[in-house]
């Protein structure tokens, strides 16, 4: 096969096709679409008969006719949703302290207690960046202690309402926080 500057081949084996634009003994190198310049050897190419720089294999002159005369594409049907997943909660955290730290030797209560919070920050502004709505805070039941300081810290967001998680789930050990998100 002999391939001259300004033809157009596709790559056999690779999903790839360019324009000729240089030719030395058995190399050639071509340019992509997106400028790229490759160089392959002869045998590892095929001369397209379409002008069209990036056409598919795959996709015919008929499929293509097809696609471009449906005026009127059917439209998909919406998967709908159960009621039950959603109302279920997007994120769960465990603010259990043998979940969040393999260790905790040499940490006082205080400590703990104040990564616990730092861990509820850090969710809080991860589901806001992400636009989840529904974060369900598992911090058990015990003196109330992290409970409490879990309310005083929700209370000082504007954009969110907490509650108490579902108890059939999770008892009263949770907390479940719905974010108002910006349409």
């Amino acid at each position: 096969m002999s391939l001259k500057v300004g033809d157009y081949v596709e790559v056999l084996d690779e999903d790839l096709s360019g324009k000729v634009i240089s030719v030395e003994n058995n190399n050639v190198t071509i340019q992509t679409e997106d400028g790229f310049e490759l160089e392959f050897e002869t045998s590892q190419l095929l001369k397209s008969q379409s002008t069209k720089l990036f056409r598919t294999s795959m996709i015919t002159d008929d499929t293509l006719q097809k696609i471009h005369t449906d005026k009127n594409p059917k439209k998909k049907k919406s998967v709908g949703v159960k009621r039950k997943e959603r109302t279920q909660p997007a994120m769960e955290v465990d603010l259990h302290i043998h979940q969040l730290l393999p260790n905790t030797k040499g940490m006082q209560k205080h400590d703990i207690l104040t990564y616990q919070l730092d861990t509820v920050k850090r969710q809080l502004a991860f589901a806001m960046s992400k636009n989840i709505q529904r974060i369900v805070f598992i911090h058990g039941v015990g003196e109330g202690v992290l409970k409490m300081e879990l309310e005083y810290l929700l209370k000082q967001y504007d954009n969110l309402k907490y509650y108490d998680a579902n108890y059939q789930k999770y008892g009263l050990g949770a907390t479940e926080v719905y974010i108002y998100q910006n349409a």
